[in-house]
């Protein structure tokens, strides 16, 4: 006998007869929760889809809300954050420029003492060396338009630097204590001891003081009375003395007062 259902008709009735039993189960499942007043897995499950769904939504649509307000916002954030990039750029410069003040105080002061026990010098300030460093000479920015004259001397607030040996209008040439040409009329300040103060590029060596002079080192080393100086102004301090066995002098290491390698402004001294 041939069967009067195709294989795609058992399909249908397959499905069916399916949908039947989970209907059932459905209703039964529900019926039980209803008897014991509590809900059902079926319920629990749609209400847990339908809360997440909706969170989903929710998220979503905060989001976008979030976003259209960030762009909304933006050219005005980029304004604020470019006006707060200058403010601290100017700031920035503003403590530089106080930082540099600040440092230039101390000096500032102890020219204008100079300046002021030295009878009204000239306020110079350091715009060269010699580059190769052959002569201990340096440029000021005073010249003869502003009094400067050659052999003025040369000091700051700790003493001594130099002498000035070439003047131009606008700039002058000092020749600093430590160089080999400088000659200065020295005196030991404790025993009143002539010499003079020779410079040998890395220090001054005073000359020509007596055998009779009872040097001690961290002697005080001041001006004599010359072209370039009065007498008395701060010169160095001894230390070393050197002796020569047959010889009628003693001669004594001075060291500078005045740091000749770290000059920024000076006080040229009228004659």
């Amino acid at each position: 006998m041939v069967s009067i259902f195709t294989y795609r008709d058992e399909r249908k009735l397959f499905a069916v007869v399916g949908t039947v039993i989970v209907a059932a189960l459905i209703a039964l499942i529900q019926l039980d929760a209803a008897k014991s007043g509590k809900p059902s897995i079926i319920s629990i499950a749609v209400g847990s889809t339908a809360l997440f769904a909706q969170s989903a939504v929710a998220l979503s649509g905060n989001a976008l809300r979030s976003l259209s307000a960030t762009i909304a916002t933006a050219p005005r954030l980029y304004g604020e954050n470019a006006t707060l990039e200058a403010e601290n750029r100017a700031l920035s410069a503003d403590n530089a420029r106080l930082r540099e003040a600040l440092a230039q105080a101390p000096e500032a002061q102890a020219i204008a003492r100079a300046q002021r026990d030295d009878g009204g010098g000239v306020v110079a300030s350091i715009v060269g060396y010699d580059p190769e460093n052959v002569a201990r000479i340096v440029t000021i920015d005073r010249g003869s338009s502003a009094g400067v004259r050659t052999d003025d001397g040369v000091v700051d607030d700790d003493g001594v630097v130099g002498r000035v040996v070439e003047v131009m209008p606008l700039s002058s040439t000092v020749l600093l204590l430590t160089d080999g040409a400088s000659k200065v009329p020295a005196v030991v300040q404790r025993g009143r001891w002539w010499g003079i103060a020779t410079g040998t590029s890395a220090h001054v060596r005073m000359q020509y003081i007596s055998q009779d002079a009872k040097l001690r080192l961290g002697d005080v080393v001041v001006t004599g009375e010359g072209r370039s100086f009065h007498s008395g102004a701060p010169l160095g301090t001894v230390t070393a003395i050197e002796r020569g066995d047959a010889a009628l002098y003693q001669t004594a290491v001075v060291k500078t007062l005045v740091d000749l390698n770290a000059l920024d402004r000076v006080v040229v001294v009228p004659q």
